[in-house]
């Protein structure tokens, strides 16, 4: 009886530690969320979100390969640092913010490619429309924070989206803005 119980014992603290799960959130102040398109072929314009948080689970410290990453952003942060610019992106001719005040991404897989490099796959929900799409991350690193005492990680993720795909400014052929949607998203994690 003694052996049975120890036995089950150590199944139930096996699986405590198979369960348990390292939570990696987005620090605001040391991470963005960035967008460039092309204007009438010739001049490439950025903009960002400014209202986002990302998190990263994983199983063990150490690893990222088994992780699984959401990000969500307010649509009615979207700044490209002229602000008539961005009242017309916020309306129904393009994000719809008022109808359609996230975007939301989450990882279905993240697949190693090389030191520190992944496949980040998952899907984006944007405009009322999900889609699956498929970015390069970086882990640019893992350090100990003497200030806080915790751990902090860095990542870059890059790609690009056609905003066809999503009904993105559906009124404005190519000739004015690029259907390519280059994406970079710069995040420091602190778990």
């Amino acid at each position: 009886m003694k052996k049975l119980a120890i036995g089950l014992f150590a199944i139930v603290l096996l699986s405590a530690f198979t369960l348990s799960s390292v939570l990696w959130k987005s620090d605001k102040a040391h991470s963005q969320l960035m967008f460039t398109i092309t204007h009438m072929g010739i001049a490439d314009i950025s903009g960002h979100f400014s209202d986002f948080e990302a998190t990263i689970n994983t199983a063990a410290v150490g690893s990222f390969k088994d992780a699984t990453i959401e990000l969500r952003a307010k649509t009615h942060s979207i700044d490209t640092r002229v602000t008539a610019r961005d009242n017309h992106l916020k309306s129904a001719d393009f994000f719809d913010a008022d109808k359609y005040p996230e975007l939301i991404f989450k990882s279905t897989s993240v697949s190693e490619t090389g030191k520190n490099t992944y496949k980040l796959t998952g899907n984006l929900t944007m405009h009322g429309i999900t889609k699956e799409v498929v970015l390069d991350l970086e882990h640019r690193g893992t350090i100990d924070d003497k200030n806080s005492g915790k751990q902090k990680a860095g990542f870059r993720a890059t790609g690009t989206i056609k905003r066809s795909d999503f009904k993105i400014g559906e009124k404005f052929p190519e000739a004015a803005l690029s259907d390519v949607v280059l994406i970079k998203a710069d995040g420091e994690f602190t778990n």
